[in-house]
């Protein structure tokens, strides 16, 4: 070994160094101790200066693990000298950490990818960490990103190095709250729940495991931690853990160390030792995802394992413990039976069941505490199973009361204990329920009359029975008496009872029955406590004159200071689950242990104070009861004050919303009035154009003619012309005739001889004449039918227009449709000059208002110009004044010169100036300090 560490010292090639540190590691497992102590110094050495060789440093940092670690030696040592192996361990940690660089060095070696460098340099760290944990973690939390630098490790792509990393991170967040705050904030949740994804949830295998102990120490006692991971939403990614299937048969042990981790975890988010405010902020978040109850779906199913079974019970109760919401779902919650009962029923019964596993009874008594924490219907609910109007007479349903009082009255102790402190927990802070449950009446034996469950109890107890038995039901005598002046007066109407009670602390008897002792004496300083004074045989100074003559003061109080004195008192007065190592040991409740702390004070001063006291207690208790009644009494004119106020407070609700919505419609209403307006000015405008357009198309009718008189005239003046233009055809027809008779009578006399020359000129002339005269007819004709047929074709152009003009004749039907509308128009008009009315009348009224504030505002303005008259005659008056100074000055001058010329001595000016001045100055000092 020496040798080899010369050569890793003053070898200069890398080679020789390389196999001389391969040499040591390999020797390092055998002789640890040796390799420790000559090569650590050079193995350190080779750290720093050869970190270009990843082959050398892997085998540097696994020589330092082996020797380092305890985890090989600790298999081979044998059972008889493990400490030695410890201090070793730890000596050569402290050895490798008393200079911090070698920590912050081994930091930046993990940073390296190369897997010979980062996997052993993981491990190295673990090591120093479980050595020496406080002081490596410190040198890391000071060290620069030191905590971030091994967060890389969980997003490393090998599964080796991922693996150990979360084994690094266990021992790096091992009681260090900033450690583990800075872990969480590094997304260190994300990740986790994505490794435990990836690995199959409770299926997984040791990796889940080193997940969830992570998670574990990350949340543990951290309710920074615990706020983020339920703002983060991870709460929302645990429900699919607890999915098991409905085959429960096989559970492999890794899977049931997983889920048992994963119900820890959902434990330790809703511990009774977490402030109140997270705990009840992740009950509700759990209800809303689901997860609650996906545990009763387990809690309910066959076949899982019983330490799972256990544990799922302890974990519903916390998560229920004091969550209202939580407390209801569970109560609505059915086993899966037929026909179906209540989960809290089921439970009650294995409770009760002698052969069921104790650990399991315990668990199931820790979730009806829980059930009952802070939920006054629930309780209610328990005690009502138990009074008589509400019992099933067909009996075919067993309830929680009868199963509880059927434990009660049981042989086994361990039964009568668990039902007792059930019983008692129903009662716990409810007067009225202590009250109801002196109703409650038991059938002992056939031919005997009821017993009541108070008279059960005291008969029990006066039977003699086992100790656990005893303190149970004393126990629950003390929950039920204490604050309830009713059930005190029940429990002394009995005779037999405060004998017993005095017989019993009276005696001096063994260790085991000073526990039943004291109880007893709490029990009887209750009875006097809470003593009304009722019954005349059992008034507070008759019980207190007993006390002092069978027992003795001193001797009663040291009594009743055997129970907090005792071992497992201050046990259970840890925390509210109940864990007891033995059956032997289950003895106190956690809730009962409050109500002793804060009896047994009240109780001392109790017996020892006299007659007299007691007397002004009573007036006192008196003058506070009225005092109660009276802050009742307005606590009930309150709370009716409130109701109205909150009936008030919905009918303004209404009001304003029926306002809001009256609004509404009103500015709809004046949105329609302008829409209309709007219509109304366009309908204007369109009727405007419609009219002129009408008139024009009037005009064009005139003007194309179509007036009917004009058309008339028109056919008149053609029939006519009709007339005329036949009148002429015969005329001509006439001439035609008398033409061709000429014509005919010259054929005839064209032979004859006997006409003279004149007679036939004559005749040339009248036929020329003629001739003439038939082509101007001819001629007239022409013209005639040429105008016949212009009037034809105007007669058809009009006939033509007068179809088109049809169209025009049934504008009249739009006619009318536009007179409706006018109608319309006219009445939304009056409606709008309404409205215009109204807005007259509001414009008139803030008219008036102005003219009111005007009138406040002319007043203001002579006020403010009879000011400015007062200012400025306060001017000219210190004006005038200013005046009468400088006169006066003038004056003084004057004088003083004149007895300056008669020799008197006079001040200087300069000297009079420093003195006004000086003056001055304390006056303006005065003022600042004023």
């Amino acid at each position: 070994i020496q040798k080899l560490c010369d050569r890793v010292a003053s070898s200069t090639l890398l080679d020789d160094r390389r196999d001389a540190v391969r040499a040591l590691k390999s020797l390092s497992k055998k002789y640890r101790l040796e390799v420790g102590i000559q090569a650590m110094e050079h193995l350190i050495h080779v750290l720093q200066t050869d970190r270009s060789d990843s082959e050398i440093i892997g085998y540097a940092l696994d020589t330092l693990y082996n020797v380092i670690s305890n985890d090989l030696e600790e298999e081979e040592q044998e059972e008889t000298a493990p400490k030695h192996v410890d201090d070793l361990g730890s000596q050569f940690t402290e050895i490798f950490i008393k200079q911090q660089e070698n920590v912050t060095l081994l930091l930046t070696l993990v940073e390296e990818f190369d897997f010979h460098v980062r996997w052993p340099g993981v491990k190295l760290l673990t090591s120093l960490l479980k050595q020496q944990g406080p002081q490596v973690q410190q040198i890391i939390l000071v060290s620069p990103m030191g905590v971030s630098r091994l967060m890389d490790l969980l997003a490393d792509s090998r599964e080796v190095i991922r693996n150990d990393g979360v084994l690094l991170l266990q021992q790096l967040t091992k009681s260090n709250a900033a450690i583990q705050k800075i872990v969480a904030f590094e997304n260190a949740f994300e990740r986790l729940l994505d490794i435990i994804t990836e690995e199959g949830n409770s299926d997984g295998g040791i990796v889940v495991e080193d997940c969830l102990l992570l998670l574990q120490n990350l949340l543990k006692n951290n309710n920074s931690n615990q706020n983020f991971f339920k703002e983060g939403s991870y709460i929302q990614r645990m429900k699919p853990w607890f999915e098991v299937g409905d085959d429960n048969c096989g559970w492999s042990a890794q899977k049931v160390t997983n889920l048992h981790l994963m119900l820890q975890l959902v434990r330790v988010l809703v511990s009774p030792t977490n402030p109140p405010g997270a705990t009840s902020s992740c009950q509700k978040a759990m209800f809303h995802c689901g997860l609650l109850q996906q545990l009763c779906t387990i809690l309910m199913a066959t076949g899982v394992p019983a330490d799972i079974l256990t544990e799922t019970i302890n974990t519903v109760s916390e998560v229920i413990r004091g969550c209202q919401m939580n407390q209801d779902y569970f109560a609505s919650v059915n086993a899966p039976s037929n026909p179906p009962r209540p989960a809290i029923v089921v439970l009650l019964m294995s409770m009760v069941n002698e052969r069921q596993p104790f650990v399991l009874r315990c668990a199931v008594l820790y979730c009806f505490q829980c059930f009952l924490y802070k939920n006054q219907k629930g309780q209610g609910e328990i005690v009502s199973t138990l009074l008589p109007s509400t019992i099933d007479a067909t009996g075919n349903s067993v309830s929680a009361g009868q199963l509880l009082c059927g434990g009660l009255f049981s042989t086994d102790s361990l039964s009568n204990w668990c039902a007792a402190v059930a019983l008692a927990h129903a009662l716990q802070e409810n007067a009225t329920l202590k009250e109801q449950l002196l109703r409650v009446q038991l059938a002992t034996s056939i031919g005997n009359p009821p017993v009541s469950l108070l008279q059960q109890c005291t008969n029990i107890l006066s039977q003699g029975s086992k100790v656990q038995t005893r303190v149970g039901l004393l126990m629950l005598l003390c929950t039920w008496l204490s604050s309830c002046s009713i059930a005190v007066t029940h429990f002394l109407h009995n005779p037999a009872n405060i004998p017993f009670l005095t017989g019993q602390i009276a005696e001096n008897l063994g260790e085991e029955e000073q526990l039943v002792q004291g109880l007893c004496a709490l029990l009887l300083g209750i009875s006097i406590y809470y003593n009304d004074n009722s019954l005349e045989n059992c008034r507070k100074e008759k019980l207190k004159q007993l006390i002092e003559k069978r027992i003795g003061r001193e001797n009663f109080i040291e009594k009743l200071g055997f129970i907090s004195k005792h071992e497992l008192y201050s046990r259970a007065a840890q925390k509210p689950q109940p864990s007891f190592s033995s059956p032997d040991h289950m003895m106190f409740d956690h809730e009962f242990t409050k109500l002793v702390k804060e009896l047994e004070g009240v109780i001392s001063k109790a017996i020892y104070k006299s007659s007299e006291e007691d007397k002004k207690e009573e007036e006192v208790k008196k003058t506070l009861e009225q005092h109660d009644n009276i802050v009742t009494h307005y606590k009930k004119v309150i709370r009716e004050q409130d109701q109205e106020l909150e009936e008030l407070k919905q009918r303004i609700n209404t009001l304003t919303s029926q306002n809001e919505q009256l609004q509404a419609t009103v500015t709809q209403q004046v949105s329609q009035i302008q829409q209309h307006k709007d219509q109304y000015n366009l309908l204007k405008v369109q009727l405007g154009k419609d009219t002129q357009h009408h008139n024009s198309h009037s005009d064009t009718f005139q003007v194309n003619g179509i007036q009917t008189e004009e058309v008339s005239k028109l056919k008149e003046e053609l029939e006519e012309w009709k007339s005329k233009h036949e009148l002429l055809q015969g005329q001509l027809r006439e001439r035609d005739s008398v033409i061709e008779k000429l014509n005919s009578s010259q054929l005839e006399m064209g032979t004859a001889e006997q006409p003279s020359q004149i007679c036939k000129s004559g005749g040339l002339e009248l036929s020329n004449e003629l001739q003439k005269e038939l082509e101007m007819l001819r001629s007239q004709l022409q013209l005639q039918s040429v105008e016949i047929s212009k009037l034809q074709m105007e007669n058809q152009k009009l006939q033509v227009m007068n179809t088109t003009a049809d169209p025009a004749l049934g504008d009249g039907a739009t006619a009318a449709n536009n007179a409706e509308s006018e109608g319309q128009l006219q009445q939304e008009i009056k409606e709008l000059k309404s409205e215009v009315k109204a807005l007259s009348e509001e414009k008139e009224s803030l008219k008036q208002h102005l003219d009111s504030s005007s009138s406040t505002v002319a007043i203001l303005q002579d006020e403010k110009s009879k000011l400015q008259q007062e200012v400025a005659e306060s001017k000219k008056e210190q004006d005038d004044l200013l005046v009468l100074l400088a006169d006066q000055d003038q004056k003084l001058s004057a004088l003083k010169i004149k007895l300056k010329d008669l020799g008197v001595p006079v001040e200087d000016e300069d000297d009079i100036e420093s003195g006004d001045q000086g003056d001055e100055d304390e006056d303006g000092d005065e003022e600042e300090q004023d």
